[in-house]
């Protein structure tokens, strides 16, 4: 017997199990765009270690690096916002939005402590705050992708 007719759908489209190929291709979050740009923030977060570690001060290489990462993030926020206005999961949109919007805001304002601090610990402060966006990325997907309950 079919029960398309017991429980009508009212437009809504049904949700895909979780490890089909549907899932994993319909969002803009995905595992390696979440991990390709923790991974550009890991080597941004790298270079800025070496400028602390030769004490050199903040410079326009490091800005630049800064900059780059800074697009690629606003990308992913407006990617990410709209892969959740089209999204039929199950997500905490304002916890995934906030995250993103945090992720975005980060760079910039360390790059303008970076810059106030004339020791070595202005580069310091932007390695920091690029391992704490590469780790917020990873907690994006988290948020984005929630575990499979068995």
């Amino acid at each position: 017997m079919n029960d398309n007719f017991a429980t009508p759908s009212y437009g809504r489209r049904r949700r895909p199990h979780r490890g089909s190929p549907a899932v994993a291709d319909s969002g803009a979050v995905n595992d390696t765009v979440a991990y390709a740009v923790a991974v550009a923030a890991l080597l941004v977060a790298a270079f800025a270690a070496w400028h602390t570690l030769r004490d050199a001060p903040f410079g326009n290489p490091l800005f630049y690096a800064v900059a780059v990462l800074e697009l690629v993030l606003l990308v992913l926020l407006v990617a990410g916002c709209v892969a959740l206005a089209r999204t039929d999961r199950e997500v905490e949109g304002g916890l995934f939005v906030s995250y993103l919007v945090t992720v975005v805001v980060i760079p910039p304002a360390a790059v303008l402590w970076g810059i106030a601090e004339k020791s070595r610990w202005g580069t310091g402060v932007v390695a920091v705050a690029m391992l704490t966006v590469a780790a917020l990325l990873v907690r994006v997907l988290g948020i984005w992708e929630p575990p499979v309950v068995r």
